[in-house]
């Protein structure tokens, strides 16, 4: 196997490389997985609002889980229909076994970072 690499201004461009999850995919992974069987959208929007006092538009939160899915980090299914909801069915989502590989390096990669750096140097 061939694998061919670019040289541009001094920096090494390696093909396929994995890219960092953002913050806010970070966050929505992290719900998830607190949520576990009860991750769809209005109770991950309320989570986010909870524990970090971040107030999301629900068209972000699913065009986020939708990008995460089509990068096979999260599965979702479909519930059952309910009458409280118009006959309509909640979403329910999971993280992948590739979702959480990103979690962790990602963890790892900011821990890195901080390292020797303290906290209150930053206030």
């Amino acid at each position: 196997m061939i694998i061919s690499i670019k040289l541009i201004k001094g920096y090494v461009i390696m093909p396929n490389k994995e890219k960092f999850l953002g913050e806010f995919e970070q966050m929505v992974l992290l719900s998830l997985l607190q949520l576990d069987d009860e991750a769809y959208g209005a109770k991950i929007r309320q989570l986010l609002d909870d524990k970090i006092k971040r107030v999301v538009a629900i068209g972000a939160l699913y065009s986020t889980l939708e990008r995460l899915e089509k990068k096979g980090l999260v599965t979702s299914v479909l519930g059952d229909t309910t009458p409280e909801r118009g006959g309509r069915a909640k979403r329910y989502f999971k993280v992948t076994a590739e979702g959480q590989k990103g979690l962790i390096r990602a963890k790892n990669a900011m821990d890195e970072m901080w390292q020797g750096i303290s906290q209150d140097s930053l206030v």
